[in-house]
């Protein structure tokens, strides 16, 4: 289980750097003068000059890079070029928002699309028909037209929720949960159709093996032969598109934090790429990366325990 671990752990570290390093160079060659967009267009040359050399622009790109990664290793990603804030602290700032819109979008997918593909699969007849045809439609729909309606319903007319802002955890905590309820549900709808249709289709394909036959001619009880038997052994699948989807939710929540007003990760990382600070995509970047890696080999984890035949594939 160790060197499985270490095997995942090696191949994240690398992701990571792969992407950083091809995010650096990508901004590096974009053909825009940060300098001069933060100066404006009516700075003197001497000015963009002096700008340039104070952001280290007139060294070599791979002198620079060298002496970013050195600084991100260090955990220290360089300051903003607009703010001149540490791009550590305006990270640190919006990683809980994004977090806790994401990780309960995933946790609300999870458990409804367990209950949904285990229903449809043991159900069948029109209500598989049915609970089929909602998760299409529930695909089909923008999350961001999902966040407005939601918005207009349950916080606009019936005032149920916040419709915008975030509040933290620690200031309180029926409060952030009130804030994170709706952006959350309209980020897992598509979520929650992706995964609920994978579940079903192995649980309908565990269901039909010999053993769960014999479980059943044994006379065990149908709860136990789903939830100990059946679900486990279709849990692999769903578990791994699961997981692909907790990357897309990242992706999603740029949209949503936009609709929700919520200064996240999506909201600094659309800001700063519409500025072109460069240090500030960088760092979003990486620690989007970072946090992705972690939770696959969280996902790996999990996978190796339910099936010891990932340990050693």
């Amino acid at each position: 289980m160790l060197l499985f671990l270490l095997r995942r752990l090696g191949a994240g570290v690398a992701l990571v750097w792969v992407i950083a390093t091809l995010t650096f160079f990508l901004t590096s060659l974009t053909g825009s003068d940060p300098a001069r967009r933060i100066l404006g267009p009516t700075a003197g040359l001497d000015q963009v000059a002096a700008k340039s050399a104070e952001l280290g622009l007139d060294r070599p790109v791979l002198e620079r890079y060298w002496d970013w990664l050195t600084g991100a290793l260090r955990g220290d990603l360089g300051t903003s070029w607009f703010t001149n804030e540490q791009i550590g602290g305006l990270i640190g700032d919006a990683l809980p928002v994004s977090l806790s819109l994401v990780v309960a979008a995933t946790v609300l997918t999870a458990a409804v699309s367990i209950v949904l593909g285990v229903v449809a699969a043991v159900r069948g007849g029109w209500l598989d028909g049915l609970l089929q045809g909602i998760s299409t439609v529930a695909f089909a729909v923008p999350n961001f037209l999902v966040g407005l309606v939601l918005s207009l319903v349950f916080a606009v007319e019936l005032g149920l929720f916040p419709a915008l802002g975030y509040t933290a955890f620690t200031d309180d905590p029926g409060a952030w949960l009130a804030s994170i309820t709706l952006p959350a549900i309209a980020l897992a709808i598509g979520a929650i159709a992706t995964v609920a249709t994978q579940t079903r289709g192995s649980m309908i394909d565990v269901l039909q093996q010999d053993y769960v036959r014999t479980l059943r001619s044994r006379g065990l009880p149908t709860r136990s032969v789903l939830l100990k038997h059946a679900l486990r052994n279709a849990a692999p699948a769903s578990l791994t598109v699961l997981s692909l989807q907790f990357i897309a939710l990242i992706s999603g929540a740029v949209v949503i934090e936009k609709v929700f007003g919520l200064n996240g990760l999506g909201e600094r990382a659309t800001s700063a790429a519409g500025q072109g600070d460069v240090p500030l995509v960088l760092g979003i970047v990486v620690v989007a990366v970072v946090v992705v890696v972690l939770v696959n080999l969280l996902v790996d984890v999990v996978l190796g325990w339910l099936n010891p035949k990932v340990r050693i594939a």
